[in-house]
């Protein structure tokens, strides 16, 4: 346990600038403390003991604001950064080298016993308030942008944003390494489904000068037929 602490603490000084001293993380970052308190909750949960794995999780989710069900199944160096209002649910499996930002729900959308949450796999980046909902996979290395809901697979490596989230479109490589904060590289594209609803609303415009051009012209000859028949 001891040894995935320390990597848990390792993943916050790697990823978030903020972070000073590992010993400013281990006594400031809820999202460390979360996970101590899951790997007890979770270790009771898989023995049978699940009130008492659910009251620990709870007294968990009171300190720290981050809901982790005892039963998910997590790896390693998960990063949850800032942590309040995030949702693990009970089927939910995290990879290793996650990281998760504050109010980012992995949740269910159906009452059926069985598989009901997500599955991450390793190196995902999910943006704050991103909503992933349903029993399908987010492939090794995504990316998932702020306030995005993935409601469907989304596969390795690629960036989706968005209600409901899509890909975005091809984009440029950045010229130096850097950790994709909050799912999205800087300069990134904008929600393809916003790039459509712009290009159509500039085609309605110029369709629309076009209209007013040429019932100018109309009128114009109607006028000159007018003043010829007088």
């Amino acid at each position: 346990m001891f040894e995935d602490i320390r990597g848990d603490i390792e993943a916050v000084v790697e990823r978030d600038p903020a972070a000073r001293s590992k010993l400013e993380v281990l006594l400031c970052y809820p999202g460390v403390h979360a996970r101590i308190v899951h790997r007890l909750a979770h270790l009771l949960w898989n023995r049978g003991w699940t009130v008492t794995a659910r009251f620990i999780a709870h007294i968990g989710r009171w300190l720290t604001g981050i809901e982790i069900h005892p039963a998910a199944v997590i790896g390693k160096r998960l990063l949850i950064d800032h942590g309040m209002g995030v949702v693990i649910g009970e089927t939910a499996v995290i990879g290793d080298d996650v990281t998760l930002y504050q109010q980012v729900t992995l949740g269910g959308v159906s009452l059926e016993p069985g598989k009901r949450h997500p599955t991450i796999e390793d190196d995902v980046v999910i943006g704050a308030g991103a909503a992933v909902l349903g029993p399908f996979t987010v492939g090794k290395g995504a990316r998932i942008g702020s306030n995005a809901v993935v409601l469907k697979d989304v596969p390795a490596g690629v960036t989706v944003v968005g209600i409901p989230a899509r890909p975005l479109g091809p984009q440029a490589l950045p010229k130096e390494p850097y950790f994709p904060a909050y799912g999205t590289g800087p300069g990134a594209e904008i929600d393809p489904m916003a790039r459509t609803v712009d290009r159509l609303a500039r085609q309605v415009e110029e369709l629309t000068a076009r209209l007013e051009e040429l019932e100018s012209g109309a009128k114009r000859c109607g006028s000159a037929e007018d003043r010829r028949a007088s």
